[in-house]
């Protein structure tokens, strides 16, 4: 161990790599239907290996944590921007609930139990499950008039106090939001979640339904029991869900138009829905083998909806009135979701829908929607290293509230520069940027090296902050996490009137917890907790971290007032 502790110290890049395969292993343990994730479980390991007195360079830290915080805002930044609108916004009172009253309980801890600024801004990280005000608030801290060492033990104490209020906060969200709240609404929430799918425009009552993309192909039938029939009979019989395509009679290719009638051993190719595919052979004929004559090609592409006239209008609007017969809708994703294809749900500036259908009636859709998404895998990184540059200058800047300096920092400047970018890329999609693979990563293995850089020169002074408090700390925890989301669920229910699968998707999305959505969402059966969850996640994942900065500055003054 004495060689193993020798090597990580003159090495601290080995440490590093160490801990985060280690955290990210843990991390991935499922406890129930709980699973603390790859960066606490980084954390808890940081601070373990951090006993042995590893210290990382704080440029290291720095550089990983700004690349987090900006891909934060821009993968972000085209939701955040599309729900500044009334309905957005109303949602977004959860989010106001969410700040104002985390806020006030771990200023009221901060009092009463004699937080400093580092334990009181970890405290509001952990239970509010928002790892990113970790970053913000040791970025506030570093800027403080104090000696160094008084800086490095309250950012110590920053990721200390989270690691203890994260696992508490977690499960408490996650019983709370799934378990308790239903029962506190007096309703059967899978009864609840069925019946606003089969509102909404569900067709299915398999769970599995909400997400699947549903299986488009095309078959060749040769006409028997369908002669006489025309195109335009077939077509409203299909109900928008298939389409006739091409129609072959005696070798020639025929115009396809809806008055066109079918003859006996024509051969026609229909594209579609499996589902309604399956019975065509009843009413046309059986399935024809031999398809060289057919040279229809089909592809599947993706477009960011930005043409204002489809903002909050309807899917079913869509896809039954300007699309071409041939194309389908078979998926829409939201803000990184699987959202489910319910003919009710509203879309909104930024929504990627994936269209299906012969490549021609696919390029003539595209204009209706917005802009094809560009699929590459390369990064502009010009692009990305002005936003990021851009947000450092910005976070420099310092003004006075009330007599206290404030300042967003390089974390929070950041943070609204990708916000920016990100809302300028979704306007922009047939232009090169950042590919959603190369965020996730900028995201994951930033925030899980910043987490793992302060977690291992944290580790010495962990313990002494867990002997001060005791079970203190996990007690605000929980409180901090379920307080705000009671008052949410009041507001919800008596004032906004959200139906229950709703509201509980937008009470996880205010906390920025995607485990409780996951046992919100299993609870309910199918996907329609999503609904509200988009909303509030999209808000409170910007303004949470916004809020670190803050949280110093105030616990500052009120930990100076209790002396």
């Amino acid at each position: 161990m004495g060689e193993l502790a020798g090597i990580l110290r003159s090495q601290p890049e080995i440490a590093l790599f160490l801990v985060l395969a280690i955290g990210y292993a843990v991390g991935q343990i499922p406890f129930g239907p709980i699973q603390l994730g790859g960066i606490c479980g980084t954390l808890i390991a940081a601070l373990v290996v951090g006993q042995l007195g590893i210290h990382l360079d704080d440029s290291v830290k720095n550089l990983f944590f700004m690349l987090f915080i900006f891909a934060l805002g821009y993968a972000g930044g085209p939701q955040f921007f599309a729900n500044l609108d009334a309905k957005g916004l109303r949602l977004g009172l959860l989010c106001l609930v969410e700040v104002v009253v985390v806020l006030a309980l771990v200023l009221g801890a901060t009092f009463f139990l004699s937080l400093d600024q580092g334990t009181a801004a970890g405290l509001m990280a952990g239970a509010a499950t928002e790892s990113a005000v970790v970053g913000t608030a040791t970025d506030a801290i570093s800027k403080l008039a104090l000696p160094l060492a008084d800086i490095r033990q309250l950012q110590a104490n920053v990721v200390t106090a989270y690691s203890i209020t994260y696992v508490f906060g977690l499960i408490a969200i996650v019983v709370a939001t799934s378990q308790i709240f239903p029962l506190l609404l007096r309703v059967d929430l899978r009864a609840e979640a069925d019946r606003l799918w089969k509102t909404m425009g569900g067709g299915s009552d398999e769970p599995d339904a909400a997400s699947a993309t549903p299986e488009m192909i095309g078959r060749v039938f040769l006409v028997t029991v369908g002669r006489g029939r025309t195109v335009g009979e077939l077509t409203a019989i299909f109900g928008g869900h298939a389409s006739i395509e091409r129609v072959m009679r005696r070798g020639q290719s025929l115009a396809v138009e809806p008055m066109l009638r079918l003859q006996a051993f024509d051969q026609v190719l229909a594209i579609g829905r499996r589902s309604v595919l399956v019975n065509v052979a009843e009413l046309l004929g059986r399935e024809f083998a031999n398809t060289t004559a057919f040279d229809t090609v089909v592809e599947t592409t993706e477009v960011v909806v930005n043409r204002r006239e489809w903002f909050d209008r309807e899917l079913h609007e869509l896809q039954d009135a300007p699309l071409p017969p041939g194309v389908q809708i078979v998926g829409l994703t939201r803000d990184g979701n699987a959202m489910p294809l319910l003919h009710d749900v509203k879309l909104q500036r930024g929504d990627v829908l994936k269209l299906y259908g012969p490549v021609l009636d696919v390029a003539r859709a595209l204009p209706l929607i917005g802009d094809r998404v560009v699929e590459s895998t390369h990064s502009n990184i010009s692009y990305a290293a002005m936003g990021i540059l851009l947000g450092v200058f910005i976070g420099g800047f310092s003004v006075k509230l009330g007599g206290i300096p404030f300042s967003l920092g390089t974390g929070g400047g950041a943070l609204l520069t990708g916000l920016v970018f990100g809302w300028y890329q979704s306007k922009n999609p047939h232009r090169l940027s950042v590919p959603p693979e190369a965020l996730a990563l900028m995201k994951d293995l930033g925030l899980a090296t910043f987490i793992a850089c302060v977690g291992l020169a944290s580790g010495p002074q962990a313990l002494a902050l867990v002997k001060k408090f005791g079970i203190a700390l996990p007690l605000v925890g929980v409180a901090v996490a379920v307080v705000p989301a009671s008052i949410s669920l009041f507001i919800g229910h008596r004032l906004l009137k959200l139906e229950a699968p709703v509201l509980l998707g937008a009470i996880a999305g205010q906390q920025c917890s995607t485990p409780a959505l996951s046992a919100v969402q299993n609870a309910a059966g199918n996907a329609t907790p999503l609904l509200g969850y988009t909303i509030t996640y999209a808000i409170s994942n910007v303004v949470l971290p916004l809020m670190g900065p803050l949280i110093v500055a105030l616990a500052g003054l009120v930990a100076h007032a209790a002396k």
